[in-house]
This record gives structure tokens, sequence and C-alpha cells, in this order.
């Protein structure tokens, strides 16, 4: 086991000297290959708050007490695999044929400049629905945005995305520095959900990873605790995906929020490496995210979904990575008509084993040959439009 655990942080410590994702504006690659660009993706449109620190013209990892708006307009490659989000290493060498770039970004200069701008693109989409997504930890600026861009499109999710992005140090080392961000990070998120209800959006549902889950359960406790009901009732819904969060504080979060907002779906594996890895240095057996047993949270009302079956590389991103699993849920329809069904209904719709627990319900997924066979390889696809 020793040695186990010494060979997983030397990994992080060769993980940490690699270079990492960084925007790169289409404008800057070579002329006759931006020329490419309308016809070799997609568009997807993210708007952003972010409590990171301006410096140096970009977002690192400086925490900023007023958050900034943004929007982002991130091409999404047809020639490459669902789940993957593909990096050039440098402006000269990308290709919009396979590598995700940002066609625009805007910095907003006020939050009613936001307000609107987000208003307009739920009325062009004529729809009012909005997800916003919380990074986990280890993310940059760029590589939460494009990571939310993938995971729009790939799962195929309606409606307008919001990214929340908090001032994650951006380093495998960072793990401390990015848990007290991410309670730092808890007031921005808050005041982001107001201006997307401002918006006037119908409803909001909250897509949370790895330790933005444990950032969107303090937020959301924080609120309740506050009273703020018009926040709490614009909620259609949460996803915890891969949660970095102690067991014992998440259902004391939902005790003290009353309960927990409906519907609740969480998102684990029973294999995930980097779970266990942060189990062991929080000196306790289990996170969320690598739940075995669901008696821990047998009282609460959520829907527990086991990915292990789908595991792609260490099984802490098995949603937004796994081609199969991409396949599979993207055969519900939409995570809409997921949130609209009945919760029996909605587990009768994936294959698997479903257990109850008193209140919780645990779908361990397994994988369908069809779906698990799938290479999702390219198809014909529109070319590039506004989202």
């Amino acid at each position: 086991m020793a040695r186990r655990f010494l060979s997983f942080l030397l990994l992080l410590t060769l993980i940490a000297c690699a270079p990492r994702g960084e925007f790169i504006r289409v404008d800057q690659i070579a002329p006759e290959k931006a020329a490419l660009a309308p016809e070799s993706g997609v568009r997807e449109t993210i708007f952003v708050a972010t409590t990171r620190k301006a410096e140096d013209g970009s977002f690192g990892f400086g925490r900023a007490d007023v958050a900034s708006f943004l929007r982002y307009d991130i091409l999404v490659p047809f020639e490459r695999e669902p789940g993957e989000v593909t990096w050039p290493r440098t402006a000269k060498r990308a290709d919009p044929k396979t590598d995700f770039l940002t066609l625009a970004d805007k910095q907003y200069d006020s939050p009613t400049a936001f307000r609107k701008d987000l208003s307009a693109a739920m009325a062009r989409r004529g729809q009012r629905d909005v997800i916003v997504y919380v990074h986990g930890f280890n993310n940059t600026m760029a590589e939460s945005v494009y990571r939310v861009a993938q995971m729009h499109y790939d799962l195929k999710v309606p409606g307008v995305a919001v990214h929340y992005a908090w001032p994650s140090r951006g380093s495998p080392l960072g793990y401390v520095y990015d848990r007290d961000s991410a309670l730092f990070g808890r007031d921005g998120l808050e005041a982001l959900l107001h201006e997307v209800a401002q918006a006037g959006a119908r409803q909001v549902v909250i897509v949370a990873h790895s330790m933005g889950g444990a950032l969107t359960m303090e937020t959301l406790r924080q609120a309740s605790i506050r009273g703020d009901r018009r926040l709490m009732a614009s909620l259609g819904g949460v996803i915890l995906i891969s949660p970095d969060l102690d067991v014992d504080l998440f259902r004391a979060q939902a005790n003290a929020m009353g309960g927990l907002p409906q519907p609740f779906l969480i998102f684990g594996s029973r294999k995930d490496s980097v779970l266990n890895l942060s189990s062991r240095i929080a000196g306790n057996p289990e996170r969320l995210g690598n739940l075995k047993d669901l008696t821990p949270i047998a009282s609460l009302e959520v829907t527990y979904l086991d990915t292990a079956a789908f595991d792609v590389g260490a099984g802490h991103f098995n949603l937004g990575t796994s081609p199969a699993l991409i396949q599979l849920l993207g055969g519900i329809a939409n995570l809409d008509a997921a949130f609209q069904a009945e919760a029996a209904r909605r587990v009768g719709l994936l294959p698997g084993v479903v257990l109850t627990v008193q209140n919780a319900t645990a779908v361990i997924l397994a994988p369908v040959e069809a779906v698990a066979a799938g290479t999702g390889t390219t198809r014909d696809r529109p070319p590039v439009q506004p989202r």
C-alpha cells in the first residue's frame, strides 16, 4: 500500500511539470488555418463568472474579492473522440479541425451587462433553462472553460451554459490551497446564481465536479440558512460528479438545508483513484464520490449512479470523458428530459442494478454491448453556429 501511495505521489509530481492548457484564439493561428474554422466544428458559447484575480491580462489562481463576468465562444472540433479535449501545444501548431480554440471572448464592465447578454442568449435559443457548471480541483481557467464546452456539446445538454471559475491553483500539488479557495468561492457562486435568476432563467441546474461539489454544497447551505427562497426556488436540479466531499459533512449540509434540491444526482465510482488518495489524505476511508455503500446517506433523497464499469484513467470524471457513458446518457435524449421524469422512470432508462436504501437510490451502471462498443466516430455535423 505504501509503495502504491508513493508511486501515485511521483505521478502527481510528473504531472505537475507537464504543460497546462491555455486559451489560443483563432486569430492567433495561421490565416489559412483560421479560414477553416467555420466548417471545422461547433461554436459553444460559455458565460463565465470568476473570482480568479486578473493578472497580466489573464485570470490566474489569485483570489479576487469581486467577481468578474465574461463570455467565451469556443470552437469544439468535429475530429476528436467524445469526451476528449484536444489542446494545441502552440498557436503555430493549432489546427481547428482537431483542436479546441477560442473564437471570441468578452469581459463585461458590469453584472448588468452580463445579465442582459445572458438573457438575450436565452431568448435566441428559445430556452429559459441555464446549466451552471462548477469545475473541480487542479484546473486552470482555460482548462475549465474548454471542458465545459466539451461537456455541454457531447452530452447534448439543453439550455445556456454558464460556468463558475473559482481560483484553483491549477496544480496537482495544490490540494490544500484549492480546498481553501473552494471555501473562498462560496460568495462568488451565490452571486452568480442571483445574476442568472435575475436574467430571467426559468430553472437552474447545477453540475459540479470533484471539489466543486463541496463548493456547491457549501453555497447552497449558505443560501438556505440565509433564507434565500428565490435562489433555492430557481434550482431545477443538482448533479455532483465525483464529489470530493466528506460524507458526514454532506449529510450535515443537507440537514442544515432542510433537505436537498430535487432531483439530486451523484455520479461516482467505487474505483476512483483520485478520491481514494483524497480519502487517505483526509484520514477517512470514503468520500461522497467513491461510496461503496449508501447506508451513510440512506436518509437523503438522492440518486447515486456508480460509473465504475466505465472507468477512464483514474475514474475521476467518467461522466465527461467516457465515450461509452456519454453515448449511453445521450440515449436519454437530454438532461432536461431526465430531470422532468419521475425518479423511477429516470432509473428505468438506464441499464444496471438498482438498489434502494430508504430514500437513497443507487444505480450501478452496466455497459450495454452496443454502447460499450461505440467508438464515437465523427458523424456528419452542421458547421459552426451559435448556441
